[in-house]
């Protein structure tokens, strides 16, 4: 039972990879432009080119991650 669920929550392939990395672009840009309205100038230019590199590390790691999954199972692409 737990396996199925846990199924349901594994990144597998690397579109889904893609469509969870622009989901949280979305959210970075989103958090970005709050920090411009509370911030203006360049501290808010500052603290919103944080919010999408944070994105650009976690989405190689997803993207690795799938691809060493792959080849450790030896799944074709």
């Amino acid at each position: 039972m737990w396996t199925r669920i846990k199924r349901l929550f594994t990144i597998k392939t690397k579109f889904e990879a893609f469509v969870i990395i622009y989901g949280l672009a979305m959210g970075a840009v989103e958090r970005g432009m709050h920090y411009l309205q509370q911030y203006p100038g360049w501290q808010g230019w500052m603290l919103f080119c944080c919010c999408p590199i944070a994105v650009f590390m976690v989405g190689g790691v997803l993207i690795d991650s799938v691809e060493r999954r792959r080849e450790e199972w030896g799944q074709p692409e």
